[in-house]
């Protein structure tokens, strides 16, 4: 059973860091592709940054230069260090696994809340 389990949201001035960690069972960790999600109050959830088994990166557009992704495949673990926060980056964040060969993210974790004060 694959099973994500995120944690490192809260609350936090605008301007500031935060790290999102998700630890990820129950899966050949280094051959997936894990990204993470938010999804905003009364907005659609939106892919934030990905990284794929060979460690390549990719980012929305909102969040490039802010957030970085980064996997430790000893741990099986993804991280989302986000800097330079601001309050539109307010959102629920969902890890979420695909796997090798697949198209889709069909595996999710139970979401962490992340709130940006101004």
């Amino acid at each position: 059973q694959v099973q994500l389990v995120e944690s490192g949201g809260g609350l936090v001035q605008a301007g500031g860091s935060l790290r999102l960690s998700c630890v990820v069972s129950g899966y050949i960790f280094s051959i997936a592709t894990v990204g993470w999600h938010r999804q905003a109050p009364g907005k659609e959830r939106e892919l934030v940054a990905r990284v794929a088994s060979s460690g390549t990166t990719n980012y929305a557009d909102s969040v490039k230069g802010r957030f970085t992704i980064s996997r430790d495949n000893a741990k099986n673990t993804v991280y989302l260090q986000m800097n330079s926060l601001k309050p539109e980056d307010t959102a629920v964040y969902y890890c979420a696994l695909r796997k090798w060969g697949d198209l889709t993210y069909e595996y999710w974790g139970q979401g962490t809340q992340v709130t940006v004060s101004s």
